[in-house]
């Protein structure tokens, strides 16, 4: 006789989200689920434009790039006051970086080979720096020895995600920004595919500056990304990249050049996306209401379940075997992996591919356990009845 099922206190949220009725959604390192309530943040967003018209601005819109920022606080492990929104986490990353100065003796910026592309390009065009690149050794993880001996004396910057997208590895954020202060190197680090899934304490482990997105595990949407400076750090930074709303007086229209604002308002820029952080608010509450531990209790035993399921499959794991190391993603590497993606997602499996990984499941607080092993269930029904040929060569967005 089997056991019985332990109760999952966690699943009491899946009412909040409408696609899970409808979908096995195994996708929130990418996209995560929509909150129902989002829907009536939106038509806030819209019933205020409609009614309050340029009145607006100065009834909260102005002030949501730093307001949003601070329902972000307790889930980056950092203070009220001290996170700004921005577009996307190149965009931030970039105004960060834009406050280095890479001409004087420390010239060096640190980067390693399985960091998101598009931080890659951005980094890589960084005209006065000598780009110091730590590379890995199997495609999945970075030898943190490695990276910490590349930080020496002569470097400005390093930028690393804390959680690699493509097979979850997590840094020890904790040693990489005692590494990063014994020599004086600044550390920014990228948390977005920890924030939401991988309890974090920025402040406590030293860190400088951190971005990431309310995309994935924060359950926000897109169009929400943040950046956080440490608070001792932060008006000691003049960014280049920067814009009206980083003034202290915005609205008195100066000519430049501009005076910086004090606090985490210097690293703002242009005008707030502010359809885009109503959405972001319903899904921050939900991730604080059920607790960085639970959220992090519950990714740790589903992402074992997952690689068990794969291992008697016989398929390759891309993932970490260690739980300390691994965040919330299982990518399992099976022969036709982007079609196999395509196809479950066409079954209303959401997942996704990545090069080199595969295939991509990423459980969430919302996730049944029957959900994964129906998708693993799935995974060895396409490869053994060829439905993934269907997709062989066909164009699509991956996202």
């Amino acid at each position: 006789m089997e056991a019985a099922a332990i109760p999952d206190p966690l699943l009491r949220y899946r009412e909040r989200f409408p696609i899970l009725a409808s979908s096995n959604y195994q996708i929130s390192n990418s996209l995560g689920a929509m909150p129902a309530a989002t829907r009536d943040e939106l038509a806030h967003y819209a019933a205020t434009w409609a009614t309050r018209g340029v009145r607006a601005w100065a009834e909260g819109w102005w002030e949501m790039a730093t307001s949003t920022g601070d329902l972000l606080a307790p889930i980056l492990g950092v203070g009220a006051g001290q996170v700004c929104m921005h577009q996307n986490v190149t965009i931030a990353s970039a105004v960060f970086a834009s406050a280095i100065d890479f001409r004087g003796p420390r010239r060096k910026l640190v980067l390693v080979d399985l960091e998101f592309p598009s931080l890659q390009y951005l980094h890589r065009r960084h005209a006065d720096a000598e780009i110091v690149t730590v590379e890995t050794r199997d495609g999945m993880t970075i030898d943190e020895d490695e990276l910490h001996a590349a930080i020496d004396e002569n470097v400005a910057l390093v930028a690393v995600s804390h959680v690699l997208f493509r097979s979850a590895y997590v840094l020890d954020a904790a040693a990489l920004a005692a590494r990063c202060r014994a020599v004086v190197a600044r550390l920014l680090l990228d948390v977005f595919q920890a924030a939401g899934t991988v309890p974090l304490r920025l402040e406590e482990w030293g860190v400088d500056a951190a971005v990431g997105g309310c995309l994935k595990w924060l359950l926000g949407g897109p169009g929400n990304c943040y950046l956080w400076v440490r608070p001792d750090l932060v008006d000691t930074l003049e960014p280049r990249l920067t814009g009206w709303q980083a003034h202290p007086r915005p609205f008195a229209f100066e000519p430049g050049p501009i005076e910086f604002r004090s606090g985490i308002g210097r690293f703002l820029t242009g005008t707030p996306n502010v359809p885009a952080l109503h959405a972001a608010t319903a899904g921050l509450r939900i991730v604080a209401e059920v607790g960085q531990g639970p959220i992090r209790a519950k990714s740790v035993r589903q992402t074992a379940r997952l690689v068990t399921l794969a291992d008697a499959r016989g398929w390759n794991v891309t993932a970490p075997r260690d739980p300390g190391k691994r965040g919330g993603t299982v990518a399992v590497d099976v022969p036709h992996a982007l079609e196999v993606a395509t196809e479950l997602n066409a079954r209303d499996i959401c997942c996704d591919y990545r090069p080199g990984a595969g295939v991509r499941l990423s459980p969430h607080f919302y996730t049944r356990d029957d959900e994964l092993d129906a998708a693993i269930e799935a995974i060895a029904e396409i490869l053994a009845s060829g439905a993934w040929e269907r997709h062989a060569g066909a164009d699509r967005v991956v996202t």
